[in-house]
């Protein structure tokens, strides 16, 4: 059984206005995720991905559909009832949301004294969170006198407080510089791998799920159009908003822009192959183009790594006579997926 299940959930919000449509933030929506996994959700602004966040914890109530968190239906729990479900789930924001009268040690501590914890219990526990993010030393600061990085690692020691099987982080590095952002992704991995919490990551930077997802959702209008490994995501995006946030990180076929100084530089044949680990290596290719006497030349793209897996777009320039040309873009096209982009006389092929 998944630890979470949503089953066609929908969430509709009343018109800004009298004359207004009612505003269908997530539209039947389904999706499992099993205990132990980390689920990047991906969308841009508007894409419906917080919401469906918040519908997890029940922050947020579905209009229609079910909501199924370790077995238990939330849409059938009263307010009462799933505050006790709430104390399971851990939650990270992009602000922090830290108290900024607490210290470090009262900010992890409070989830704690709601629970009823006593004081040696809190102690210990807070403590072994401390040693955990790395901020024992920072026990008695406050939180503006803390660095963006040390914030969320505090909010994400609050978040474990209480012992959560799973943890949501709601664009929780957004505000960070990227190389903080590494920091915090590395310990989001092993809050997963040494503590075994189940990981949900909304955001709209696709590298924090390259780095971190195991799977990638992605969300277009209040829909999940395209879900797969983030290893398939990547090397071969199906969906157009998939295609548009890979391309922002990824090297595919070069756009029109791009190809238009590409051909300025290189008047020969233009192709793009694409290579995955598990089907036709590169050095087979380029023997069979070298075999032909046909010169080649690396002119855009590269190759990607994603949860150790390699995959790569490569264009190439090839130069030689006409008919040994095409005979290779003939052969190599059945050994790898091929983008045959032409010449700049003969254009897009």
């Amino acid at each position: 059984m998944a630890l979470i299940e949503l089953d066609g959930v929908s969430v509709t919000f009343p018109p800004r206005n009298r004359r207004g449509e009612p505003v269908r933030a997530v539209q039947d929506v389904s999706l499992s995720v099993e205990a132990g996994e980390i689920v990047g959700i991906v969308g841009y602004s508007g894409a419906g991905k917080s919401t469906l966040l918040r519908v997890v914890n029940a922050l947020e109530q579905a209009t229609t559909g079910r909501v199924v968190v370790d077995g238990v239906d939330l849409t059938t729990l009263s307010e009462r009832q799933l505050n006790g479900v709430r104390r399971g789930i851990g939650m990270i924001f992009q602000q922090f949301n830290l108290f900024t009268s607490r210290t470090v040690y009262g900010n992890i501590a409070y989830p704690l004294e709601v629970a009823g914890r006593s004081r040696t219990e809190q102690r210990e526990r807070v403590s072994e969170l401390l040693h955990f993010v790395g901020l024992f030393d920072k026990a008695l600061a406050y939180p503006e006198q803390l660095s963006g990085g040390q914030k969320q690692r505090v909010g994400i020691a609050r978040a474990l407080a209480a012992g959560p099987a799973i943890l949501l982080a709601d664009e929780a590095t957004s505000a960070l510089d990227p190389e903080t952002t590494v920091e915090v992704l590395n310990l989001l991995k092993r809050v997963n791998t040494e503590l075994g919490v189940t990981v949900l990551v909304i955001t709209h930077e696709m590298e924090v799920v390259k780095t971190i997802a195991d799977r990638i959702v992605v969300m277009e209008e209040g829909r999940i159009v395209e879900s797969g490994s983030a290893f398939q995501i990547f090397s071969a995006p199906q969906h157009p908003a998939t295609r548009r946030f890979v391309r922002t990180i990824v090297d595919d076929v070069p756009e029109e822009h791009e190809l238009e100084q590409l051909r300025r530089r290189h008047p020969g044949r233009l192709v793009t192959l694409s290579f995955r680990e598990d089907a036709t290596t590169q050095s087979q290719v380029f023997g069979e183009i070298i075999r032909a006497g046909v010169e080649l030349e690396l002119v855009h793209g590269g190759v990607e790594d994603v949860r150790g897996r390699s995959f790569g777009h490569l264009t190439l320039e090839l130069r030689g006579e006409d008919a040994a040309v095409a005979a290779v873009v003939a052969r190599i096209g059945e050994l790898v997926p091929l983008t045959d982009l032409g010449t700049g006389e003969k254009g897009v092929a």
